[in-house]
């Protein structure tokens, strides 16, 4: 009688774990999205130039080898011509000075459920009383398991 107990519990215990889904196959994702610039259509690119009191349109091309997240951009003052891990190619500086009204933006972006590709636009108005200067344009990019690609760029507000 104890040994049918213990074969039951047995079973009750593998009946549960199945509910649960603790034993799905699904492969556990390790891998970091992908944040793809190169396209022609891509903006802004290493170097560009933004103006003051117009808009432009950030492209970039998203994928991940089983789900998107979401994503973030900021835009924030170089004048001291400091650097980030990911970021671009050097580009011709201004001499360092001090930010009086520096361009801050920071925005976060929804992508849709279940993506493992998207096509990321966002329109960006740079304000026209900001310090013209050197900045650094920063997309992070995560993924639903939580990876996360990091993209710098250094741009020139005039």
């Amino acid at each position: 009688m104890r040994k049918c107990m213990h074969k039951r519990m047995l079973l009750y215990i593998l009946a549960a774990c199945l509910a649960t889904n603790c034993s799905r196959d699904e492969a556990k994702d390790v891998e970091t999205p992908t944040i793809d610039m190169s396209d022609s259509r891509a903006f802004p690119t290493n170097c560009a130039t933004l103006q003051r009191g117009e808009s432009f349109l950030f492209r970039a091309v998203f994928t991940d080898n089983q789900a998107l997240g979401n994503y973030n951009i900021e835009i924030h003052q170089n004048f001291d011509h400091h650097t980030h891990s990911g970021e671009a190619t050097e580009c011709p500086v201004d001499s360092p000075k001090q930010p009086v009204n520096p361009f801050v933006y920071n925005r976060s972006f929804a992508i849709p459920d279940g993506l493992t590709r998207f096509e990321a636009t966002a329109e960006i108005t740079v304000p026209p009383d900001v310090d013209a200067g050197d900045y650094h344009f920063m997309v992070r990019l995560t993924d639903r398991a939580g990876w996360q690609q990091l993209k710098a760029l250094s741009v020139k507000v005039e």
